[in-house]
């Protein structure tokens, strides 16, 4: 098989992606799937571009949003807050990792490094990106009335928890909108204390 039939492999194999529905909730109800997410992050990240770091190359940061969850076509979405299924995560996303990109040889193994760089979340791309993960999911709660933190029993000390190691060190605005929202979905009991 040539390298051209490989992509295209790949490229087909990728549109499974929007078969994977995740659990944050759209304003028009019903859930978001895994490319909606990953186009909104994309959005995201262009938009908010201003608040990265000094340095940061959006484009690279752009790679890492597109294909952060595509491992999730064989390991499945992993919900945030379910404890069980995040103890064997890691170890089911790296055979999916091995497996979705290493069929494009060289290629597959620059996004695989794209894929763990994002994962690893020590350079300021893949800084920026899992700021961006973690703040539009607790956004479309908030916009959908905190349907599934309500579904799922999350409460507020569980949301900044997760927030912690990526949001809560982002620039100050994003750090203010997010505290703020997640604040007033507190009083308006859409997350519980």
């Amino acid at each position: 098989m040539d390298k051209f039939e490989k992509q295209m492999n790949f490229l087909t194999e990728a549109e499974k992606l929007k078969n994977i529905v995740r659990q944050s909730p759209l304003p028009f109800g019903r859930k978001e799937n895994d490319v909606e997410h990953s186009w909104s992050l994309c959005l995201y990240a262009v938009v908010l571009s201003e608040y990265a770091e000094e340095g940061t190359d959006i484009l690279k940061c752009l790679k890492m949003l597109l294909i952060h969850d595509m491992v999730e076509i064989y390991a499945g979405d992993t919900y945030l807050y379910d404890t069980e299924a995040n103890k064997d995560r890691e170890e089911r996303e790296l055979a999916a990792a091995e497996r979705i990109f290493s069929p494009l040889g060289e290629q597959g193994a620059k996004l695989k490094g794209l894929w763990l760089e994002f994962e690893e979340n020590k350079s300021r791309e893949s800084r920026f990106a899992n700021i961006m993960d973690r703040f539009q999911p607790v956004i479309l709660n908030y916009l959908s009335e905190g349907s599934a933190w309500q579904e799922h029993g999350v409460n507020c000390r569980q949301v900044l928890e997760k927030g912690k190691e990526k949001v809560m060190k982002g620039h100050k605005n994003i750090v203010n909108y997010y505290l703020k929202i997640i604040n007033e979905a507190v009083e308006k009991g859409w997350l519980e204390k």
